[in-house]
Order: structure tokens, then sequence, then C-alpha cells
């Protein structure tokens, strides 16, 4: 979203609306497909908070973003919704965000082609293709050490990072933000896509199942 951001505001962009906050509050990413039962969903929902990125990246090029699904009126309203919409039920044709994509099916005067409306969540970082994601790891790779990881402990004392890909965007941070306080604003230990860690057990119960 940097990147992005930077890319935007060179083309003489001053304002952009963005998707912040849909995938938090109606359950979009890929590992809520393995949410237990609609109880569980709504807590991890609530949990969300991952929209630090977008108040950040932006208006660090003098780029301003407006987040919609961020207003506190529809924050209410789709915090109310009963989480049982919200939940993955391939049997009933419900993907990810289903209660979303249906508000905005309209058959009369489509919003959007159906293949986009429904086509699967793709995470940001695929946009960029699995290609680019694989090149990413494999220069981490060449730039971390077995060494250096093998010492990660002492050099990363605060959510410490366990993969050489991990180290690596950890240097780039330090780089930027090399403030003892700075790590302190970013989440850190176990994590499926940003999920919490109470997530993480719901591998464990799909697998009992």
């Amino acid at each position: 979203m940097f990147l992005m951001s930077h890319k935007i505001k060179s083309l003489g962009v001053k304002m952009v609306i963005s998707g912040e906050g849909s995938d938090e509050l109606f359950g979009g990413y890929l590992y809520f497909h393995k949410a237990p039962n609609k109880e569980e969903l709504h807590r991890e929902t609530c949990r969300k908070y991952d929209c630090l990125r977008a108040n950040k990246a932006t208006p660090a090029w003098g780029l301003e973003a407006r987040v919609p699904f961020l207003d506190k009126e529809f924050i209410n309203a789709a915090m109310n919704i009963d989480p049982e919409w919200k939940m993955v039920q391939p049997d009933l044709g419900r993907i990810e965000k289903w209660v979303l994509r249906k508000a905005f099916d309209d058959e009369e005067q489509p919003f959007l082609p159906k293949h986009i409306l429904y086509r699967q969540k793709g995470r940001f970082s695929d946009g960029v293709v699995y290609s680019w994601i694989d090149g990413l790891k494999a220069h981490a790779a060449s730039n971390v050490t077995n060494k250096m990881l093998s010492n990660a402990k002492f050099i990363f004392p605060h959510n410490t990072p366990t993969t050489k890909e991990a180290y690596y965007y950890r240097m780039v941070f330090e780089r930027f933000f090399p403030q003892k306080y700075a790590i302190l604003t970013v989440p850190g230990g176990p994590s499926v896509a940003c999920s919490t860690t109470k997530a993480i057990e719901w591998d464990a119960y799909n697998r009992v199942l």
C-alpha cells in the first residue's frame, strides 16, 4: 500500500476510496472458512483492528484515503448482523463476505459483473502474483544467513522473527523506523493471514471434525 500510494500520488490523484474494514467486519479473510461456529467468528471480528496500515501508508505521500466501511454508523450496523449470515457455507453457496456481496446483487440494476461480485477473496499481497511472492522469499533467503536467523532473539528480542523472510522485513522496518518504541506499534505473535492467536486453534478444530 505504501508503494501503491506513492504511484497514485505521482499520477496527480489527491484522494482515494479504500475498502479497509470490510474483511474485519464481515469475516472476509480466507481463514474465516475454518470458523467452528458463529460465536467464534463474531468474537474474532471484534478483535480485528488491522487498519493502521492505511492510516499511515497513504498520508506518507500526501494521499488522502477515505474508508466508508469504517464509518461508525456502518460499523454498528454491520456488527449487529447475525454472525450466522457471515459464516462461510459452501453447501448454501455462501462464500466469504456473502452478506455484503448479496447487498450489491441487484438483477435489475447490477452494480458489478457476477464474476467480480462473487470471486474468491484475494490477499492484498497476492495482487502482485505468486511469482513475486516467491521472489521475495528467495531474496530474503539470500540476504539472511542461517546464523543470522539463529541469533534473531538477540538482535530482535521483541516479536522475534522466526523465518528468513520475517527477519528480512524486520531489517527493512528497523532501517526506516529505528526508534525503540516503533516496533511496539506492530502486533506480533503466531498468526494466519493477520488473524489473532485464538484463530489458529480453528485449524485443530477442523482436523478433529
